[in-house]
């Protein structure tokens, strides 16, 4: 039987959660899903429901009622519980990097209360109690494998948590259903997965056939050097699926530091750049360390989108990230329809017209538009 969580075990619970047994999530593998049972609340009033879920620690957390007010220290949460949810309205609090990213992007255009929105958390994600206790949510999602010392906290205080892990595409998927059930819109979070799959399943026929892969890393600014993103991270997930070999697979560095000797040995000849920094191509190809690299050379280094998050990490826009990747990796093999595709998402995700304008940001074709083969996603 998974453990119930400290929150359930403590005697200092703000609220007292009734409700049975409850379903949780199923293995996570693609395709899978998880379910919610409701329960009636022995005391709550003739008619109020209670559930049960399962979170990603395998922990049972019990909800007495509709969940109607969300904090979540989690970064990349907000977003795709937004597209889940079809409106922002129910989330109250975020981690102060979400806050930057939505005061940057297409999420605060869309969502503007999502700009101002109250943070609960730093980039560290130890949760800021006092602020948590004001906003008193109904739910608080937190990194369940990340250290006790920032989930404890909010179970000790009493808060209804839930833990999430992270980093696979079927940690993300776990995450949709997971989210789903909480809100209580199943079939919403069975049409995104299956959305993901289609795509997933379009990209590997398209690539079929690609006998050499071409070499593509994912950096990230870290000091004044950069971070590779590893076999370990998503970004092997769609570079993979986009037709490329991610050279940094097996890089065992300490955080994924990365030298400019390494580089050049490895000798990508695309490089994507992250959205958590604003390192440009244009200050890679300046790089004189840099120069000898293919994809410096070739004018291949491109900037990842900015949408409703950043598309390079596990988010509700992934299928778009994929495709964008396919696109650059392999222009002779994928249809240039990213634009119209991802106006179409958008509006499905987010119930928003986004504009021309919008989708040049998105895409950022200001510091993109000068490597090679941009112009293809030019309006």
């Amino acid at each position: 039987m998974p453990p119930e969580s400290s929150a359930q075990r403590g005697a200092l619970s703000r609220r007292s959660v009734l409700g049975g047994a409850g379903l949780g999530l199923l293995a996570l593998t693609l395709g899978a899903c998880s379910s919610r049972e409701t329960v009636t609340a022995a005391t709550s009033g003739t008619g109020s429901a209670g559930f049960t879920v399962t979170d990603m620690r395998g922990v049972k957390v019990h909800f007495n009622a509709p969940v109607q007010r969300i904090a979540t220290t989690v970064i990349p949460s907000p977003s795709i519980i937004a597209a889940v949810d079809g409106s922002y309205d129910r989330i109250v609090g975020i981690n102060e990097s979400t806050r930057q990213a939505d005061q940057q992007g297409l999420f605060g255009e869309i969502f503007p209360a999502a700009r101002t929105t109250t943070t609960v958390a730093q980039s560290s994600f130890v949760p800021n109690i006092e602020t948590i206790t004001e906003l008193n949510p109904d739910v608080v999602f937190q990194w369940g494998d990340r250290g006790d010392e920032i989930i404890e906290p909010l179970e000790n205080a009493g808060f209804t948590t839930v833990g999430l892990r992270y980093g696979t595409q079927e940690d993300l998927e776990a995450w949709v259903v997971l989210f789903a059930d909480i809100l209580g819109k199943p079939d919403r979070g069975t049409a995104i997965i299956d959305w993901m799959h289609s795509e997933e399943a379009r990209l590997k026929k398209v690539m079929e056939g690609v006998t050499t892969p071409v070499r593509a890393v994912h950096l990230k600014q870290s000091g004044q050097g950069f971070e590779a993103r590893s076999g370990k991270t998503y970004a092997q997930h769609w570079i993979t699926l986009a037709g490329g070999r991610n050279v940094a697979e097996n890089n065992l560095s300490p955080n994924g530091i990365v030298s400019a000797e390494q580089l050049i040995e490895w000798d990508p000849e695309i490089i994507t750049l992250g959205g958590f920094d604003e390192r440009t191509p244009q200050e890679i190809y300046e790089d004189p360390a840099l120069a000898p690299i293919s994809a410096v050379r070739n004018r291949r280094v491109y900037k990842a989108p900015l949408g409703g998050y950043r598309w390079e990490v596990p988010c509700a826009e992934s299928p778009l990230m994929w495709q964008w990747a396919a696109e650059i990796f392999h222009p002779e093999r994928v249809g240039h329809d990213l634009r119209a595709t991802l106006a179409e998402r958008i509006k499905y995700l987010y119930g928003y017209d986004v504009s021309e304008q919008q989708i040049d940001r998105t895409l950022r074709l200001d510091v993109n538009r000068d490597s090679l083969g941009y112009q293809v996603f030019e309006a």
